[in-house]
């Protein structure tokens, strides 16, 4: 892959020295890569030296706001966002290639999202084909929404890719575990800095329903143990969200 296309592929990092090499690997052949690293105490950063002279180093502020600051870093026509964990397809590659050279009028693409758990791939449920927005035109699109998740959106027309992602999110149980903890207490400050109330109501029937939608309207039955417990995993990510909130607002009540 010589030739280099007008794409900034734009990464954010901190700690991700067992997992960059592979994102880098799958994105070289753009004509550049942006990382935005925030001071990771691995050797993160000596990886990505060897791919692209492009690093800054910025404290975190938060996902979407480290995510845009840095797509306006960004040269090239298009912008693809891609996270340390997740990597660029063979066949997909292929696919952006040939779209960026005859986009039409479109501004926006959507990659289906295969993410590996617990030592398979997990094709049902919440995790696939989960689409993501990660290659667009630049200027027409930015992230929003909630820390730590957020989505970028764009102003114009989209099209769906048929060739993956890859993500390799958690390295184990305890790995989500710990990301759970993580993520819960973001959701319940946030929720709480916006006045939101808790809902025992929320908390029994929310976790009820994710696991009835994952497990069995969406199959996840299908993916053997792993979706079982991707299931259930995710329902538990909800109630503890709730309890959370709980407790923060049980203390600001105080």
């Amino acid at each position: 892959m010589n030739q280099k296309y007008p794409i900034s592929a734009c990464i954010i990092t901190l700690n991700e020295e067992s997992r960059i090499r592979d994102c880098l690997e799958s994105v070289k052949w753009a004509g550049e890569i942006v990382v935005v690293d925030s001071f990771s105490a691995d050797k993160t950063v000596d990886i990505c030296k060897e791919y692209t002279d492009r690093i800054y180093q910025r404290a975190w502020p938060g996902n979407v706001e480290q995510k845009n600051y840095a797509i306006s870093l960004a040269k090239n026509d298009w912008i693809l966002c891609l996270d340390a964990d997740e990597r660029l397809s063979p066949e997909l590659i292929k696919e952006i290639q040939d779209a960026v050279r005859n986009p039409r009028n479109v501004i926006g693409f959507f990659f289906p999202r295969r993410s590996f758990y617990l030592g398979r791939w997990i094709n049902h449920g919440d995790w696939y084909p989960d689409y993501q927005l990660r290659l667009f035109k630049k200027g027409c699109g930015h992230w929003q929404g909630t820390n730590p998740h957020g989505r970028i959106h764009v102003k114009g027309k989209t099209q769906y890719m048929k060739h993956d992602i890859l993500h390799l999110n958690y390295k184990n149980l305890s790995h989500q575990l710990k990301t759970i903890d993580n993520y819960s207490n973001i959701f319940a400050d946030i929720m709480v800095e916006r006045g939101k109330g808790f809902s025992l109501f929320q908390l029994i029937f929310r976790p009820l329903y994710k696991f009835i939608k994952v497990y069995f309207i969406k199959m996840g039955f299908l993916d053997g143990l792993q979706g079982f417990v991707l299931a259930t995993s995710n329902a538990f990510y909800i109630f503890v969200k709730y309890v959370k909130l709980w407790e923060k607002t049980r203390i600001k009540d105080k």
